[in-house]
Order: C-alpha cells, then structure tokens, then sequence
C-alpha cells in the first residue's frame, strides 16, 4: 500500500557528498556487525564481574541475537514510514547509547536488558546501508557500492574476536562496548549533516503478520541457542521452542499468501534471483560464522595458540577478502556475476578441502594458505550475490527484500553454529571411543612404547589418554570442515536459476529516486 512520496525526487546522479555518506553508513554497519563476534572473547570475563553462571552468561549473547533477528524484517516498514535517513539516525543513535549502558552495568539483569535494546536498534543498519548504497548510486556503479558493503559485512566478524580478545587484556570487557562511542559518535555526525532524505509512504502494518514472524524467529533463535545447553530433545523447553517455530513459519505463510497487504508482500518471491540469492546467503552465513566458531577454540584448546595470536593467524582470513573486495567491485558488470560467485564459491570449497587435513602437528601455515584462499572466496560470492539479488527486482521492494537478506545470512549464521557445534560434540565422543579403546596394557604396541620410555603403567596412560582426546577433537574437527565443503558444493547448482543484470534501456531508467532536504 503506497501513498504519496514527500519531497522533490531527483536522479542518484545529483546527490552530494557521495563519499562522506558511504564513510558514514559504513562506520555504522561494521559497529553493529562487529558486535555479533566481539562480545564472545569477554565472556569468562563478564561472568566474573556479573556473579553469573555459565547458563546465565550466554544470554548475553542470546538477548542480542534474538532482539536483532526480530526487528530486521520491520526495517522496510520503518523506513518507508518515517524515512530511511530518521530510522538509520535513531537506530545508530539508540544502539551507542545501548552500548555504553552495556559497558556501564552493574548486573546480569542490566546487561541482558540494554542487550536486547542494543539488538532492537542495531537490527536495521546492516539492511539499511545496503539500501541507501543501492539507491544513491546509479544502476552501473552498484558493484563498487556492495563491494564496500560487503568489506563491512564479511571483515567485521573476522576481526571481532581478536579486536575484543585484545580490548578485553589490556583494558578490560566494559571496552568492548565502549569503543562503539567513537564509532558511532563519527557515523550519527556524517549520517545528521550528509544523508538525504528519502521519499516515505503510508503504509498499513500487518500486527498479525509481524507477531507470527516474530514468533518463528524468536522461537529459531531459541532453539539453535539453547539446544546445545539442554541437551537439545532431551529437554521440554526445546520442544516448546521448536513447536513455536513450526506454528509460527506455518501460519506467517498461510497468513501472507491469503492478505491483500501483508507484512511481507508475496510477490517479492516471483523474483527468482531474489529467492535464489536469499538461498545462497542463507549458506554463506553458515560458512562465515560457523567456521569462526570452529577455528578459535581449535587453535587455543588443541594447537595451544595464545589469544592475541589466534587472532593474528585468522588475519590473513580478512586480508583475502579486502583483496577480494576490491577486485570484484570493478569486475562486476564486466563479468557475468554467476561466474564470479561460482568461482568463490569453488574457492571456498578448496580451502575447507584444505581445513580437513589439519593435524595436531602442523604449524600455522596451512591455517594462513586456507585463510587467504577462504577470503577470496568468500568476497567473491558476497559481492556478486548482493548485487545480483537485487538486478531484477522491483525498486519498492528493495527495503524489504534487503532486510530479508540480512535475516537469511544472520539465520544462516546461527544455524551453521549449531549444525558444526553438534556435530563436533557428537563426533569428539565417537572418535574419542574409538582411539581410547586402544589404550590398554594388554595391547603390543602399549608393551612396547611402555618398554622405551621411563615412565610407569598408570602415567603413560594417563599421558596416552590426553593425546588421544587431543586427535579426538582435531578429527571432529576435520569431520565439520568436510561438512561445510560438502554445503559450499551444494550451492552450486542454484547459480542455474539465476539471471545475470539486464542492461538498462537508454532513457528507460527505473532506478529508485530519492528526496533532497
């Protein structure tokens, strides 16, 4: 439903200070993104100060992820309501004001609260940069622009760990969130002065259709973040949540399909490359956060890496995919886009091809080689999938259809943690069995390293027992890398369904128009 748009439109060709918006949206978008990876390191830290428990500390984390993943499919609404420059100002606004409250608080209670709040605000910014990259540049140019896009989303989870790893050692876990002040404080000063005011519309609320997306979100959320902690169907509070996520999903699609104005207009799935990109994401999140989940607690726990040099051997990780960044930016439009994202994502499979033969033995290079070429990779899918997702869709539809993007990379994410977190747990205890079970006085090969080192029978299999777990976990592992690979591959096929951009007629522009203060 579409009312008049206030505000004289005028051609992206016309907008000022190009350059000092895209600094500004971005500063923002890597201050949220960098929010889902940082807090993780500062944990064991905030556990203490807090006088929580390890079940209580992790809805710190939770809070967030749920709040974010609720609110990012009412940006579009938001924005076409009250202005895509009024909600990118208050969201930033209210998520470094969230922030520092984070930083300040004395409780659990406290930190879970402005944690939720810091989720709701900073849930439309990802989507939102996106949107006005897409709508102050000209058609041609919208490569470079989700290339730059693209640098926040992808580097800004990498660097997170080792950023509040070292933020957490020298100060302590309150700068954490504290250094979104300085971040934040640039970003609302570029965005008040530079951003430009977009067209609004009236446009209904669907309550109903908001409370059954929320339902299903919320209870996914909930039932990939707790699973691993309840024992996963062992646990009644995880067939509630999984009950609600069915019920929830069932009724939003019934509702939609059956609405003359829904919360999320049905016709934005008639896009295939819309659907196709939204399928592709969903598996790129899955990629990008699960493998940063994995490799941490693998190099600190098995390799024995300190933490500020974890986070220098997952560098090299965020230095492919600048690299990547900066030359897909000038290929897309020269390159069929389903070439590029067919090449990252073969590359992606290589370098998990790689990860599956780590060894508790090895040295850092094969870590640093599969990291740069992971990088590449994954830039080189992120760019021309975003770009792509959008070539053929109807303007109007864009807010909506960028906020979808955000919540299938973000649902990816978590659904990728849970599926290698599982799996990693299940495949430790087989593998486990399996080696321990070889460990006995009465096996040769016991009797004869036994005979060769000066220790006695109950300490060498003490020292035998902890090698294996060791091996144990390095082959569970393993076991995750190859699972991702096998998911990277499967993605594949969906490059078939998509169109490459068509290029614009002369004169037929349809290119989203924008109002000027």
């Amino acid at each position: 439903m579409s009312g008049a748009q206030t505000g004289p439109a005028v051609n992206p060709d016309t907008v000022p200070n190009k350059g000092l918006i895209t600094v500004s949206i971005m500063l923002a978008t890597v201050m949220q993104v960098l929010d889902t990876t940082i807090a993780n390191v500062a944990l064991p830290n905030m556990q203490g100060s807090l006088g929580a428990s390890q079940d209580q500390i992790s809805w710190v984390l939770t809070s967030y992820i749920v709040a974010a993943a609720i609110m990012t499919p009412v940006t579009g609404w938001l924005s076409d309501r009250i202005g895509l420059r009024e909600l990118f100002i208050a969201s930033s606004a209210g998520f470094v004001a969230a922030s520092m409250a984070c930083g300040l608080s004395g409780s659990l209670n406290e930190m879970i609260f402005f944690r939720l709040i810091q989720g709701l605000c900073g849930a439309a910014l990802v989507p939102l940069s996106q949107t006005v990259l897409l709508t102050i540049n000209r058609k041609e140019d919208h490569g470079r622009a989700m290339a730059i896009w693209g640098a926040g989303i992808m580097v800004g989870p990498i660097i997170g760990p080792t950023l509040g790893g070292w933020l957490t050692e020298t100060f302590n876990w309150r700068y954490v969130f504290f250094v979104n002040l300085p971040i934040g404080a640039l970003a609302l000063a570029g965005m008040v002065f530079f951003l430009p005011k977009t067209p609004t519309r009236k446009r209904g609320f669907d309550f109903f259709g908001f409370a059954m997306l929320s339902l299903f979100i919320g209870a996914l959320q909930l039932f990939l973040d707790r699973g691993e902690q309840l024992d996963w169907f062992a646990s009644a509070e995880i067939w509630i949540e999984l009950g609600l996520t069915i019920t929830g999903l069932w009724v939003f699609t019934l509702h939609i399909t059956g609405r003359e104005h829904a919360f999320i207009d049905p016709k934005i799935f008639t896009d295939r490359n819309l659907v196709s990109a939204l399928v592709m994401i969903f598996v790129v999140g899955i990629i990008l956060l699960a493998g940063l989940a994995l490799l941490p607690p693998m190099l600190q726990n098995i390799l024995g890496y300190p933490v500020v040099t974890t986070g220098v051997v997952l560098a090299p990780r965020g230095v492919g995919t600048m690299i990547a960044m900066l030359v897909v930016g000038r290929l897309v439009g020269n390159v069929d886009t389903r070439v590029l994202i067919f090449v990252g994502l073969v590359l992606t499979a290589i370098s998990l091809w790689q990860m599956s033969g780590f060894s508790v033995t090895m040295d850092e290079t094969p870590i640093i080689v599969s990291g740069i070429i992971q990088g590449l990779g994954l830039g080189l899918v992120f760019v021309p999938l975003s770009t792509l997702a959008f070539a053929t869709l109807e303007p109007r539809y864009r807010a909506d259809a960028a906020s979808l993007f955000s919540l299938l990379r973000n649902i990816g994410s978590s659904v990728g943690i849970s599926i290698v977190t599982v799996e990693l747990a299940r495949n430790i205890a087989v593998s486990s069995t399996g080696l321990v079970a070889n460990i006995s006085p009465f096996n040769p090969n016991f009797t004869s390293l036994a005979s060769s080192i000066p220790l006695d029978q109950q300490t060498m299999m003490a020292v035998l027992f902890q090698a294996t777990q060791g091996q144990a976990a390095m082959i569970a592992y393993v076991d995750d890398f190859k699972l991702m690979m096998i998911i990277t591959l499967c993605a594949i096929p969906l490059l078939a369904l998509m169109s490459p951009p068509k290029p614009r007629q002369g004169g037929g522009d349809s290119e989203p128009t924008i109002a000027m203060e």
